[in-house]
């Protein structure tokens, strides 16, 4: 493979210019490049006039290594060597290395088992070399002598260059370079023999891909034929692959190799738990894919991996397996379609048991973080398998995950690829497809489209009583949620009239203590609160608090949530210094319970930056408002309304202490990045207009005018007998009143006014 061969930056054969002499071992999975690097270093070598005498030898078996030896002693005419004895002959040449001071390199290619070596390994003297090439690593080919070099694929931009030169002559076919690049997974032999079978067929990149990407088609079927190969190389990738798992699956434990490469071969190559190997799904997949009586363990199962991994099959390290590509292809290539589809649910149940039942956004981020990928790869090469008869917990599980961790937007956009599926596979009717509409609803909900789910949430509660009725669980939930809705659009009272109907039927067909019904008790009390009685919400929370550690226990996040809402409610009853201490004590838990970075966390950080403001610590609560946004910003994202509500505090704070100028600038920002996130008539988005209308009122010509504006927007939007629309009125009637007084020779008026504004506005980022 001369013309495969490509400067390898990360490799070096001699480092800090000392002794150069001893054994170099190339170990590594089949096709990466092992051989070629041996040819590169024997060129410099050469070039360099570093080197006497070359001898390249196969180490496939023991008799090919003393044939080897045996033919370099008679081609160097030594003593006794006259090719009658192979074994003799050996044993001369092996003798000669020790004590010639001729400058050697003996090159043993493709060393297959460390056995063969026993006593013929090439000793170490000043004036000679070796290199091994192998896929074996591990205490069988280790010695104090020798220099394990571990040899990967190619990087990306060896990778990218490689491919470029290949495809030279014919720049055309070069569209999407990185696109087979990442394909293939930067593994030299197969871009070898991918750019050969793309020249010879006319084929560019992107129409590669496509090939690449049909399932129908196996590995085998997008390079040249055998007699076609270039670089003068025997066997295709998948031939090379293959000559690895099967030595794997004949090394001990017997027959462990190849149902632990299936089940790897349908999730992420970059990373797979070690425990997913482990969980009692794979354990029973793994005993059914031997077919034997005894079911496999897990001791069984961890000598199965390193044995992959002593024969560089996958990478097994502390905590995942790392498996090619490539490797996990000519795996598949290998399966049934049926055989995939229950394999598939096999790893989806094994992912469902080992996601962490609270993910914490620190400890489990890599584990969460490769689950994840796990659930995508499982449900890509698993097709429409996880989706019928019924659609798998993984789905679920795996795009809720996305949204809790504060991507409501990335969880609501994978629900309705879901959905488009389900209704193609289940059809629109489903339960399975109705629950993921209520997903997606949820979502959309979340990421602050409040009017958009209250419709979404009425079409599909239609479809619920007219497919399931009214007492399906599915329907009770949309009942709810609509409710939930209702007060967050602005009327807390309704939503709290019909959240009680719909918690007394929660009780009546679940139970009191069912988690949606704990739930629903949970969103009366809020909205009670912000109907006028703080007093009466906190009382509730306090006996749902003590309900949920009684059901779920202390540290549960809802436990959690229903004591940071207690606190809350015991500072709108008039407890600001209370509400401070308690906050101060649920965010320990919280940070230890679910981490730093969690959404929940970081809504437990600006409460309690509201209330200490309320207490009187005004810049403290500042500073910690910057903080807590500036790690919002980092885990929730610039237009998360979480976060958008948090620069709202900002900005009203900035009001509250005189900086009308910077609240001014604040909140234009703000509404921008609102309009974008939300829209231009959100209730949000209107709030910070009316906010930022208030300030520039106190700076424009005529204030009074101003405000009637405010006025006349506010009843556009909200009607005459809003809330809001009434506290702008009483604004307009105090303005205009001290206007009345400051023309009697009182205070400046736009001071009084600023005054007046800012009693009315309380700080920081209370909103009109």
């Amino acid at each position: 493979m001369a013309d495969c061969f490509q400067p390898r930056a990360a490799y070096s054969f001699d480092q800090g210019g000392g002794n150069a002499s001893g054994t170099r071992l190339l170990s590594g999975l089949g096709g990466v490049g092992k051989t070629q690097m041996a040819i590169g270093f024997a060129e410099q070598l050469m070039t360099g006039n570093q080197l006497d005498l070359l001898v390249w030898i196969s180490a496939a078996s023991r008799q090919s290594i003393l044939a080897g030896y045996g033919h370099a002693a008679v081609d160097l005419l030594l003593p006794g060597a006259d090719g009658s004895n192979t074994g003799q002959d050996a044993a001369r040449f092996h003798a000669w290395l020790a004590t010639t001071d001729r400058r050697w390199l003996v090159v043993l290619d493709d060393l297959c088992n460390a056995a063969d070596l026993k006593g013929l390994w090439p000793p170490n003297c000043p004036t000679g070399r070796a290199v091994v090439t192998t896929r074996l690593r591990g205490s069988s080919v280790g010695a104090v002598d020798r220099r394990l070099i571990q040899v990967g694929v190619f990087a990306a931009d060896e990778a990218a260059a490689y491919l470029t030169a290949r495809l030279a002559e014919q720049p055309d076919l070069a569209d999407d370079l990185d696109g087979v690049v990442a394909d293939l997974g930067n593994h030299p032999l197969a871009l070898a023999q991918a750019s050969a079978f793309m020249i010879d067929e006319g084929l560019t990149c992107s129409a590669y891909r496509q090939l690449f990407a049909d399932k129908r088609r196996r590995l085998d079927d997008l390079v040249p034929e055998e007699h076609d190969l270039p670089d003068d190389y025997h066997r295709t990738i998948a031939a090379t692959l293959a000559l690895s798992i099967d030595a794997a699956d004949r090394s001990r434990p017997l027959g462990m190799a190849n149902p632990l490469l299936e089940f790897a071969s349908v999730l992420d190559s970059a990373g797979i738990p070690n425990s997913l190997f482990t969980s009692p799904a794979a354990l029973n997949w793994l005993t059914f894919s031997r077919n034997v009586s005894e079911r496999v363990d897990p001791d069984r199962v961890r000598s199965g991996l390193r044995t992959l991994h002593r024969l560089s099959v996958v990478t097994a390290g502390t905590d995942s397996v790392m498996v090619h590509a490539l490797v996990q292809r000519v795996i598949r290539d290998g399966l049934t379609d049926e055989h995939i589809e229950d394999l598939s649910w096999a790893v989806a149940d094994a992912l469902v048991e080992a996601w962490p039942p609270f993910e914490h956004a620190e400890r489990d981020n890599a584990l969460v973080g490769m689950l994840r990928a796990g659930a995508a790869a499982v449900r890509r090469h698993g097709s429409d398998a996880l989706l019928k008869p019924e659609s798998h917990p993984l789905i679920f599980v795996s795009i809720t995950s996305i949204g809790s961790a504060g991507n409501a937007a990335g969880a609501a956009e994978a629900f309705a690829q879901v959905l488009t599926e389900q209704e193609r596979i289940l059809g629109a009717e489903h339960p399975a497809t109705l629950a993921t509409r209520s997903n997606l609803t949820h979502w959309q909900g979340e990421t602050g489209d409040v009017f958009g789910a209250i419709t979404a949430y009425e079409g599909l509660l239609a479809d619920q009583m007219r497919i399931l009725g009214p007492a399906d669980k599915q329907t009770l939930s949309t009942r709810s949620n609509l409710a939930y809705l209702q007060g967050i659009a602005g009327d807390p009272a309704g939503a709290v009239d019909a959240l009680e109907r719909i918690w007394a039927d929660h009780v009546r067909l679940f139970g009191a203590d069912a988690p949606e019904t704990l739930t629903a008790r949970s969103n009366i009390q809020r909205f009670r609160g912000e109907a006028g009685d703080p007093a009466g919400a906190a009382d509730a929370f306090a006996r749902l608090y003590a309900d949920r550690v009684r059901v779920l226990g202390r540290d549960h996040p809802h436990t959690l949530v229903a004591r940071q809402s207690l606190a809350n409610w015991r500072g709108h009853a008039g407890d600001a210094a209370g509400a401070v201490t308690a906050l101060e004590q649920v965010l320990d838990d919280f940070r230890r319970v679910v981490g730093t970075g969690h959404p929940d966390t970081l809504a437990t950080r600006e409460s309690l930056a509201y209330w200490r403001d309320k207490a009187g610590d005004r810049a403290g609560a500042t500073e910690a408002f910057e903080q807590v946004l500036e790690d919002q910003l980092r885990v929730l994202g610039p237009r998360h309304p979480i976060t958008l509500a948090t620069r709202g505090r900002l900005a009203g704070g900035r009001f509250s202490v005189g900086d009308f100028a910077g609240a001014a600038q604040a909140y234009e920002n703000l509404i921008a990045d609102q309009v974008r996130a939300l829209g231009a008539d959100h209730p949000e988005t209107l709030t910070n207009k009316a906010n930022l209308a208030l300030i520039l009122a106190i700076v424009s010509d005529d204030p009074v005018e101003a405000l009637q504006r405010l006025l006349a927007e506010r009843i556009r939007v909200g009607g005459p007998d809003d809330p809001r629309t009434a506290r702008v009125r009483g604004i307009l009637s105090a303005a205009r009143r001290i206007a009345r007084e400051a023309a009697k020779g009182g205070a400046p008026f736009k001071d009084h006014l600023a005054n007046a504004l800012r009693s009315a506005h309380e700080a920081p980022g209370e909103q009109v």
